[in-house]
């Protein structure tokens, strides 16, 4: 049972209790029936894509001088911690060798 079915599961039971009704008999009931009523909210796949195609006319994407210098960046720090990290390695195996010879 996931966190959203276990809070519309207390929020039932303390409408039932507020309400004066009865609690439902075990807690896997009201589990199955607020999976078959998440079930139902599913939309299909044609109104899914729908809605992220809407989604994505929404996002502010990044002009092509942006694109370019965020890339330039990305892969300028790419290379310096490449070599930084070969650079270290380079070193400590020189002094590994060194002290074990």
């Amino acid at each position: 049972m996931n966190r959203q079915m276990k809070r519309q599961q207390d929020r039932a039971e303390r409408q039932q209790k507020r309400s004066g009704g009865e609690r439902t008999a075990t807690p896997a009931a009201g589990a199955r029936a607020a999976a078959v009523r998440e079930k139902r909210k599913r939309t299909s796949a044609r109104q899914f894509l729908r809605e992220v195609r809407l989604e994505l006319k929404k996002v502010d994407w990044p002009s092509r001088e942006e694109l370019v210098s965020y890339t330039v960046v990305v892969l300028v720090t790419v290379v310096v911690m490449t070599t930084l990290v070969f650079g270290l390695d380079y070193v400590f195996t020189k002094i590994i060798f060194n002290v074990l010879n």
